[in-house]
């Protein structure tokens, strides 16, 4: 479990996005973003730097569970088991990139971003992160983030978090 204490000012977001492209880039990787909470942020973020068709292959925003189904493959019983905000919902969200695009990476993020919609199980700032590498099997890793602030500062710490797991070394 991470919580992303300081939320980074615009400057600070390009650059974490421009040192994931870099990084892409000279591993001749493309990332597909499968966003729920985060509503195609980390997309922006990553398409802000100038060059990144080179490394950007899709953002997926599925923010309702009809659009988490058929656009990124997350099975209905899993939702139903398991609730969008959820790892086995993230992990079958950053696989299911794999089957509907031809990316070597996929990052996903799903959480509660409030002000409402939390509870004492889910508090408002859970957001789960998944990031995966196409390998036969997709590896896919997750990481739960308990995060503080209003919507927006929630929003752009879960950014951050997705963008610096790209930069992690699996």
């Amino acid at each position: 479990m991470s919580n992303c204490g300081t939320t980074p000012d615009d400057e600070a977001l390009y650059e974490l996005a421009a040192r994931v492209g870099a990084l892409l880039l000279e591993r001749g990787e493309r990332v597909t973003t499968v966003e729920s909470c985060t509503g195609g942020w980390i997309a922006k973020a990553l398409t802000d730097v100038p060059g990144s068709s080179g490394w950007v292959e899709a953002g997926l925003v599925t923010y309702g569970n009809e659009a988490k189904q058929r656009l990124a493959g997350v099975r209905a019983a899993t939702l139903g088991a398991a609730g969008a905000v959820s790892e086995a919902v993230v992990r079958e969200m950053a696989a299911g990139a794999f089957e509907r695009t031809s990316a070597h990476r996929s990052v996903a993020v799903s959480g509660i971003a409030g002000p409402a919609g939390g509870t004492p199980a889910k508090p408002v700032g859970t957001v789960w992160v998944a990031w995966a590498r196409r390998t036969g099997q997709p590896a896919v890793r997750t990481r739960l983030l308990q995060l503080h602030g209003d919507r927006q500062a929630i929003r752009r710490r879960t950014v951050v978090a997705a963008l610096e797991g790209l930069l992690e070394d699996e």
